[in-house]
């Protein structure tokens, strides 16, 4: 396999710059997940890597080699799509082969990597089945296995699970993050989703309006996000913000209820945005009082809206509650689970 290694990479379209400057390294072996909203330019970064788009400034190197003005066929990476794109005059085996075929390789050399892909991804038994014969993991299992048979450097995925259902999504994530694991393949991997990034990165990049917001492993950026953006995107359901401020190490709430301590180092006076994830709202006797506007359950969880002090928030408890709409609960917040955001810049302060 290869490690990959970016710097300063930017990318206009004519007046307007959609890359401002983006560096990043991936190991050898590890799997790397680009995520942000639409437009953050997550895939004009992985097109850019491929070779599909000319970047405007930057390097991009392989195992410490630049292949920035390599065609994309010489760069020894594959790339996996969100549209499977499969021939529909082939079969499974010709499909998965035709790479190789093009390449001039030998039948019996393709015949044996075609075979062992199929193997790895369990799809000996539909080599000779056509792409129109098949389900959408199945199709997505071919296109991946077209991308394996090439033995790259690297791996390149751009939102490949977009076009499933829910349960198959799962089913694919777990698939793909398998085969990362049997294989020890480097893979670049862009989504929106961020329990896809979640569930299947050795290390997430969250993007924002093309700028790298925040570079970690998955709990890290979970546990500790840079800012109030990777904080409310990161996380499912996402995190609760509420004005606050510090008065005698406590945060307090516009009303002047106390929240939960304020995180260490906050000057006392100092007004900020209090972040707080659902499942670290707590149902108490004594705390901040809330009202109930919404009650959801989801049979594993229970998740409610309430009133904080002018403030929407939700809450996500397993505990079986018994709330309706009107009710009045006391919360409170699980020791060190407080975040403290800037209110201007939205940037961590605890």
């Amino acid at each position: 396999m290869g490690s990959v290694a970016l710097r300063e990479i930017r990318k206009s379209y004519g007046a307007v710059e959609v890359l401002h400057g983006i560096d990043l390294d991936v190991a050898d072996g590890e799997f790397v997940v680009l995520v942000g909203p639409s437009g953050c330019g997550k895939s004009t970064l992985l097109r850019s890597l491929a070779g599909l788009e000319t970047i405007s400034g930057g390097e991009i190197s392989i195992d410490g080699a630049s292949i920035v003005h390599l065609p994309p066929k010489s760069r020894d990476i594959a790339m996996v799509f969100q549209n499977y794109a499969l021939y529909p005059h082939m079969n499974v085996a010709e499909n998965m082969g035709f790479a190789l075929k093009m390449a001039k390789v030998s039948k019996p050399e393709i015949d044996a990597k075609v075979r062992k892909a199929a193997e790895i991804l369990s799809l000996t038994p539909l080599l000779e089945r056509y792409p129109k014969q098949l389900s959408g993991g199945q199709r997505q299992r071919v296109a991946m296995g077209r991308a394996i048979v090439r033995d790259p450097k690297v791996f390149l995925f751009d939102e490949p699970l977009s076009n499933l259902d829910a349960a198959l999504r799962v089913q694919m994530r777990a698939e793909i993050k398998e085969l990362h694991q049997r294989l020890g393949t480097t893979i670049v991997y862009v989504t929106h989703d961020q329990i896809e990034a979640m569930t299947m990165a050795d290390k997430i990049v969250v993007m924002k309006d093309g700028h790298v917001e925040q570079i970690g492993a998955p709990l890290e950026l979970y546990d500790c996000p840079a800012n109030r953006f990777v904080a409310g995107f990161i996380g499912s359901p996402a995190m609760n913000f509420i004005p606050a401020r510090v008065q005698n190490g406590q945060a307090l709430l516009a009303d002047g209820t106390a929240l939960a301590p304020a995180p260490a180092g906050l000057a006392e006076g100092l007004a900020f945005v209090a972040g707080v994830r659902p499942e670290h709202l707590m149902v108490t006797e004594q705390g901040a009082a809330a009202t109930v506007t919404l009650v959801e359950p989801t049979g594993a969880e229970i998740q409610f809206v309430v009133d904080l002090a002018g403030t929407s928030v939700l809450v996500s408890t397993r505990d079986r509650v018994n709330l309706r709409h009107g009710d009045r609960v006391s919360l409170a917040v699980e020791p060190g689970r407080l975040h403290a955001f800037d209110t201007e810049t939205g940037q961590r302060l605890g």
